[in-house]
């Protein structure tokens, strides 16, 4: 999705910048681990196909992206974007029937990083995105029955679980965003500051085209 490409939200922990070339190597080494894969439902694709990937993700228009930075490494500008990365969290809009339903993902891909608030607040950031930007008024997340941790965290955040696959072991929760609900969602979000990543990283404010 474009509509992103420029974009930089910066929170107190994770600031979230738009999927560019430049991460794909460090992408493509976290989706080796068999753990992530499994996490994930992924399958391992080779590095060229990690490219292609990050194409159809910046230019499709039902698929809104961000690359989860670690705030504090990256804002002194002393690390480069690949150096800074946790992990990613996405937006599906793919019911063809109601645009205003978005499926969410995020993934916290550095072990370390896990337990420590950073896929709270950047799934938090991205809901809000979502609500501002691109109208989504309901949220969907589908989890592996395993992932328990990702459950509960959802759960944190209102979500209610509404169905479960036996089959795929997958738990499907979901959260209508409210006029409540809303108002809650900017509340937890307000620290957040939007700016230009063009300004902030790239050289000359070249955007990838």
């Amino acid at each position: 999705m474009k509509i992103n490409q420029n974009t930089v939200l910066q929170g107190q922990r994770v600031t979230l910048v738009p999927y560019t070339s430049a991460h794909v190597p460090r992408y493509h080494e976290w989706m080796q681990s068999e753990e992530l894969q499994r996490l994930t439902a992924s399958e391992p694709l080779s590095l060229e196909q990690e490219y292609e990937m990050q194409r159809s993700w910046r230019d499709d228009a039902d698929k809104c992206t961000f690359i989860v930075l670690d705030t504090e490494r990256w804002s002194g500008q002393a690390c480069a974007d690949e150096d800074c990365m946790v992990g990613d969290v996405n937006l599906f809009l793919t019911d063809t029937e109601d645009p205003t339903l978005g499926e969410i993902e995020i993934m916290i891909a550095e072990p370390s990083y896990r337990g420590r608030g950073f896929g709270k607040e950047a799934t938090l950031m991205m809901m809000s995105y979502g609500v501002r930007n691109l109208g989504i008024t309901k949220f969907e997340a589908k989890i592996g029955q395993e992932n328990e941790a990702s459950i509960c965290m959802f759960k944190k955040l209102h979500f209610k679980e509404v169905a479960v696959n036996s089959v795929f072991q997958e738990v499907t929760l979901r959260l209508d965003v409210s006029d409540q609900e809303r108002r809650w969602l900017l509340e937890q979000t307000n620290h957040v500051e939007e700016k230009s990543y063009a300004e902030l990283k790239l050289p000359a404010g070249v955007l990838e085209t």
